[in-house]
């Protein structure tokens, strides 16, 4: 097999970097630790009880934090699979199995985020007196970056991959006010959304590897379960994480009619991504997997922090 030449210069390196992460499918949680920071800085106040300038600093950090954290865990991810990667078909073409970007940049690449996320960690502490972030950094850096290697032990990686990313509205609400965590029940239940959620899609995006995740001995829900099997665990995972959104809501009494509609429309979109997989086999995975839920966690989170805002 023949390969591309790596790029010769930094700005072309950077550039491949960013187009195979997918830096824009940042969107998947960001929206989530928006919403938290929202409801950590806001208390039972609203609008009116949060210090703009100071909050506006802090979400700002929050964002910076969410990106380089999840740069950091893309780069492992493509690091640890490349060989991996190299013989699935649908992979092969990634920067690294294909020889565009070199696994030395890529470990650089890596190098220079996780520097970056914990430079943003210990702004918090500097700016605003939270050493939380600064203390957790790393053992958060660790925990999203090990995915790859629980695909080679276990079924439950794709929990382990809803854990990562469940991470994100509790990180954004401990950066913005630790008491949060304490008094907001409501943080918890939108963890558990997300982890549900992310755990139930990561699941349905996998059937597309149904048969290299067996040939390589990878441990994933479809290779184990096969089709059918994979997609009832996704359908079961998506329903918890619906329940403790509904949870969310009733228990925040700061959640009125804006986030209960963005329940309604999370609902009906996961039920449009289990019928679409259903109806088009693998063949729509990608409309299921990247469109659907961006919307998801645009909605839910827009909505959800309008609502919070509105609320004193």
């Amino acid at each position: 097999m023949s390969h591309a030449a790596p790029p010769h210069t930094l700005l072309a390196s950077i550039r491949e970097v960013a187009v195979d992460i997918k830096i824009a499918h940042s969107v998947f949680a960001l929206p989530f630790a928006v919403l938290a920071a929202v409801m950590a800085a806001a208390g039972g106040g609203g609008a009116g009880a949060i210090a703009w300038p100071g909050f506006l600093g802090r979400l700002t950090l929050v964002a910076l934090a969410m990106v380089f954290a999840r740069t950091v865990a893309m780069l492992a991810n493509r690091l640890l699979d490349r060989a991996i990667d190299a013989r699935n078909p649908r992979t092969a073409g990634r920067a690294l199995p294909s020889g565009r970007l070199s696994a030395s940049f890529a470990t650089a690449a890596l190098a220079v985020s996780a520097a970056l996320f914990m430079l943003v960690c210990a702004a918090f502490g500097f700016l605003y007196g939270n050493w939380w972030p600064l203390g957790l950094g790393l053992p958060v850096l660790a925990w999203i970056s090990a995915y790859a290697l629980l695909k080679r032990s276990t079924a439950l990686c794709h929990l382990y991959l809803g854990s990562a990313l469940a991470i994100s509205p509790l990180a954004a609400a401990l950066a913005v006010d630790p008491v949060a965590l304490q008094q907001q029940p409501a943080l918890w239940l939108l963890a558990v959304m997300v982890l549900g959620w992310v755990a139930g899609f990561d699941v349905i995006y996998a059937l597309q590897d149904l048969e290299v995740d067996r040939a390589e001995g990878l441990h994933s829900v479809p290779a184990r379960l096969g089709d059918r099997g994979a997609r009832a665990v996704a359908a079961l995972l998506h329903l918890a994480a619906a329940t403790a959104l509904v949870a969310a809501a009733i228990v925040d009494e700061r959640f009125s009619t804006l986030f209960a509609a963005g329940v309604a429309i999370v609902v009906i979109l996961l039920a449009a991504e289990h019928a679409t997989v259903a109806r088009w086999g693998r063949r729509r995975i990608a409309l299921a997997f990247f469109t659907l839920n961006g919307i998801i966690s645009c909605v839910l989170g827009a909505l959800g922090a309008a609502d919070v805002l509105m609320s004193g």
